[in-house]
């Protein structure tokens, strides 16, 4: 990773920086591992702030990749101890990104292996397919469970998503697991627009 940076952060168009450059969305249930995993993706340990606080990212954060592309973390969805009337902006707030964002070329969807995906994914991915929008599904937090668990994870997973389990990043921030292939996925979706690289 040549260079990045913290662009800016927004709750609505207005507010979105005017870069032009194509951009990778990441979203995911609260706690999922997100910052980490930008923060593990793009080799810093600590440009994305990382917090142990569920829904402590209640903004959209721009960050500025290589000076070629953008990197936009999204506020997570689920379980954070928030206000209601916080969590009520947080939906409207996604979905406005996602639908009216030209330069978004795909959304990098976390979710945690150790759980089996809820309504709220499934919905998520369903919205993301109606808007023709490519997704990176990724399963999190890989070191958490033995090779055994993981592999029987995977495999309830892909079958409550009605998806090949090769489809399926796996992924840990703590021992790099899936960095390179998610590296490598990100960088397909890029060709699409640029010949950026991530490394």
């Amino acid at each position: 990773m040549k260079s990045s940076e913290f662009i800016t952060s927004a709750v609505k168009p207005s507010q979105y920086p005017q870069t032009g450059l194509p951009e990778i969305a990441f979203a995911g249930r609260s706690n999922v591992g997100k910052s980490s995993l930008i923060n593990r993706l793009i080799n810093r340990k600590r440009l994305v702030k990382t917090s142990s606080t569920p829904g402590r990212t209640q903004l959209i954060n721009f960050f500025m990749i290589n000076n070629a592309f953008v990197f936009v973390d999204l506020p997570g969805y689920g379980y954070a101890k928030v206000p209601a009337s916080v969590k009520k902006t947080w939906g409207p707030m996604i979905e406005t990104y996602l639908s009216t964002r030209e330069t978004l070329l795909g959304v990098v969807l976390l979710m945690d292996l150790r759980r089996i995906p809820g309504l709220e994914e499934l919905n998520f991915i369903n919205w993301l397919n109606h808007y023709d929008i490519p997704a990176i599904l990724v399963l999190t937090k890989a070191d958490k469970l033995s090779k055994t668990k993981r592999i029987k994870q995977i495999f309830a997973i892909s079958k409550t998503l009605s998806i090949k389990s090769d489809d399926l990043v796996i992924f840990s921030a703590k021992t790099s697991l899936g960095n390179e292939r998610l590296r490598n996925e990100i960088e397909n979706l890029l060709r699409l627009r640029t010949h950026s690289k991530i490394t």
